[in-house]
């Protein structure tokens, strides 16, 4: 789908009122595609806004204009066709909008709060003043659902869709920790309504493991949520951060409360998530101080909010009030305006990762933004900055999108300086990748472009620190800064080469001086040491005769082989030359191939449709024969159990890795050096659950400062055939508390979930 288009009104103002509608439609339809389908966002919450706002200013001022068919009148988005459709028993509406003013907007007599004044006085109007109370609490920015219980069981979990019918996403719904699959003594039709989302710091978390995986990071963690409950794979979901919190409901049969203060009572009495800060107000003053506060106090919450949602307590007069096609009257949305701070782009530097993606980087002038210092901000790859026209030397506005990320919002067009040439990443690195001087490219129908030079000093710095990690082979004299000094002297050109080091080259390595934060220097020019040395070998060893093959194969930074992954590869093979000429890899890396030109050469294929009823006669024919030849792929590995770590994408990436000229060259690099690491989780065929095993299906999650790191432990849980979770809830059978335990502590005791000691811990694998 081509990118929507730029837009701005004053440079609309001289065409027909009639054209500028059509367009707003097109940019906003565009716009809802890439958001509501696609868990993606071109542009900032607030562009958008100005969009929809306009486009409704031109439907009131030009009621002509308006149609049952425009987005000012439709909800969300639409539903996918890979997803069994939900008709909601009650509509999923959307929540109106109330915009704090601008700071251009306001005159001196006016608050940002004018709108929602407005918005009240139309409250007092319908049901009479004084005869009301209003419930606050925060606009969680995360993923709209519905889950219905009937008789206590969870039926489906559906998302808004258009607001008549969604997706049925109940598969990723049920690996969320804090969703109960049954509710006791709840109505017999039971539909609650909340958001999906995932905290900060998870979303980070995240954001990390795709950099290591070698896949592209997350703008934010709506998107990442977004693009996690539309998925196919109900495993890869389970894998991703989610939670959930409630606000609202649809049908309840029979009627369990009269009031949304009542409803907050039920939400806790069946286990069900609402949100930790809700007020109510009795007044318009209090309304407007609750406003204010969740203004100061969403700063501290653990995932993103922009606004305040108002309803109105009483149920009974949710009727009277009524409703718009699109949203209750009874409700709004207050949308907070993100801090927005004006800085200039001083240069655009350019960072090269693990995998050769060249991303550029804005350098700016430090400026504090919701309460920190910013100096930088990421410009993504070439294609956003060409489509914000971005340019070095230009004034700009950022905000954190999302409140965690610094982004650029937009460029003051009309402080450019003349000279401010247009961005060319290509120009801008003269062609080559700015660690190793070789040249870049860019792949057919990518937006990244890469050094393709396995050899890349900037590549191999993060390469081997990556390798050298704590859950690769676990060599931590080895860091970023020793890594760099051992490839600026030359004495190594790939992460394998650490095992040709000698104590000698080691002990005299010379590191550069420390520095503060502050840029100065701390310490003189440093010796690596004897002692520092003959620690770095001895971990070495360690790693080539004791790790096992998962820790290799995540080692060597396979692009799409993270941990899981390479934990189930080593599951399947006894050696990494298995690995490397595996027939299991090469038949999952086809299958994926199959469904591929399967989906290419359908008949139904939207986006190449068939040219004459001939070639839809052909296409349905190969379509067929694609379809048969996957399943005999799939009888072939039925037997094993292949979980869905091991996936099309990361299998494809193995294939063809092992078969690489790099990969040939590290298999080389093996044999002269010794190296064949073995499998130590080695069992090919699919067993049945060991029944034995005390933790066999059991939840753990760990918490505090124990004796080894959380990943010792973590690996003594799956291996006797338990599973660990970052999160408490009802499903958690054990919390592995250490010191300082925290929060976790506090909610597995409140949730009855069983509290082990270390010794406890141990005593169960005894």
């Amino acid at each position: 789908m081509e990118a929507p288009e730029k837009t701005s009104k004053t440079t609309n103002t001289d065409l027909p009122i009639q054209k500028r509608a059509r367009e707003l439609t097109k940019i906003i339809n565009q716009h809802n595609e890439l958001y509501y389908n696609q868990g993606q966002n071109e542009i900032s919450d607030s562009e958008y806004d100005a969009l929809m706002q306009e486009l409704k200013q031109i439907e009131k001022d030009f009621p002509s204009l308006a149609s049952p068919e425009s987005p000012s009148q439709r909800v969300g988005g639409t539903t996918l066709s890979h997803f069994t459709k939900v008709t909601h028993a009650v509509p999923m509406l959307s929540i109106e909008d109330i915009h704090e003013l601008k700071p251009e907007e306001l005159s001196a007599d006016l608050r940002p709060t004018h709108r929602l004044k407005d918005w009240y006085s139309r409250i007092e109007r319908a049901i009479g003043a004084g005869n009301f109370t209003l419930a606050v609490e925060p606009k969680i920015d995360g993923v709209a659902i519905a889950l219905l219980y009937e008789n206590g069981s969870l039926t489906y979990a559906a998302t808004r869709g258009d607001g008549a019918t969604g997706d049925d996403v109940t598969q990723n719904v049920l690996t969320i920790d804090s969703i109960p699959k049954t509710l006791e003594n709840a109505p017999a039709t039971f539909e609650v309504r909340g958001e999906v989302f995932m905290n900060n710091s998870d979303f980070l978390v995240l954001n990390e493991q795709q950099e290591r995986q070698g896949l592209p990071a997350f703008k934010n963690p709506r998107n990442a949520t977004a693009g996690t409950i539309k998925q196919l794979n109900s495993k890869l979901v389970a894998t991703r951060p989610l939670d959930c919190i409630f606000h609202s409901f649809g049908k309840i049969a029979p009627a369990a409360f009269a009031s949304l203060t009542e409803f907050q009572e039920t939400l806790k009495q069946h286990g069900l998530q609402s949100s930790p800060w809700f007020k109510t107000a009795n007044t318009l003053d209090e309304m407007l101080a609750a406003v204010e506060q969740l203004d100061q106090d969403r700063h501290d919450l653990p995932y993103a909010t922009d606004g305040a949602v108002i309803k109105v307590n009483l149920l009974n007069q949710h009727e009277k009030i009524g409703y718009t096609s699109k949203f209750p009257k009874w409700a709004c949305a207050f949308k907070f305006l993100p801090q927005q701070v004006e800085t200039t782009i001083e240069a655009i530097t350019i960072q090269v990762g693990r995998t050769g993606v060249l991303t550029p980087v804005a350098e700016l002038t430090p400026v504090d933004v919701s309460g920190t210092t910013v100096s930088r901000a990421t410009l993504h790859n070439e294609e956003e900055i060409q489509r914000k026209d971005i340019r070095i030397g230009d004034r700009v506005v950022i905000e954190k999108a999302g409140e965690i990320i610094p982004a650029v919002v937009k460029v003051l067009i009309d402080q450019r300086s003349h000279n401010n040439t247009v961005f060319s990443l290509y120009d801008h690195a003269g062609g080559v990748c700015p660690s190793c001087n070789e040249g870049i490219s860019q792949r057919e129908g990518l937006v990244a472009w890469r050094c393709e030079n396995f050899l890349c000093p900037a590549k191999l710095v993060t390469q081997v620190t990556h390798f050298t990690q704590r859950k690769a082979l676990d060599i931590d004299s080895i860091g970023e800064s020793v890594a760099e000094k051992l490839i600026e002297e030359g004495l190594i050109a790939s992460p394998i080469d650490l095992f040709t080091l000698t104590e000698e080259s080691l002990a005299n390595l010379m590191l550069d001086p420390a520095t503060s934060e502050a840029g100065e220097i701390t310490s003189k020019e440093r010796r690596f040491g004897e002692k520092r040395a003959s620690k770095a070998l001895e971990a070495l060893e360690r790693a080539k005769n004791e790790m096992p093959l998962s820790r290799w194969l995540f080692g060597l930074g396979i692009p799409h082989v993270g941990e899981s992954t390479a934990k189930e590869v080593a599951r399947l093979h006894r050696s990494i030359l298995d690995v490397a000429e595996s027939r299991i890899i090469e038949t999952v890396y086809a299958i994926g191939e199959c469904e591929i030109e399967r989906k290419i050469v359908s008949p139904n294929n939207r986006s190449n449709p068939p040219k004459d009823e001939e070639e839809k006669v052909l296409r349905k024919t190969r379509h067929e024969q694609i379809k048969k030849e996957k399943e005999e792929l799939l009888k072939g590995i039925e037997e094993l159990g292949i979980k869905p770590d091991l996936g099309t994408v990361s299998s494809g990436s193995l294939f063809n890795y092992f078969r690489s000229e790099a990969g040939q060259l590290l298999l080389s690099r093996f044999n002269e050096l010794g190296i064949n690491p073995q499998s130590n989780n080695y069992k090919p065929t699919r067993e049945a659950e060991d029944t034995n095993s005390p933790v066999a299906g059991k939840v753990f999650v760990i918490t505090g400062t124990l004796s080894q790191g959380r990943d010792y432990f973590k690996d003594q849980i799956e291996t006797a055939g338990g599973s660990t979770s970052s999160s408490i809830s009802k499903k958690t059978d054990y919390l592995l508390a250490g010191e300082k335990a925290g929060s976790k502590l506090t909610k597995a005791e409140s949730l009855g979930v069983q509290v082990l000691s270390e010794e406890q811990f141990n005593a169960l694998f005894a």
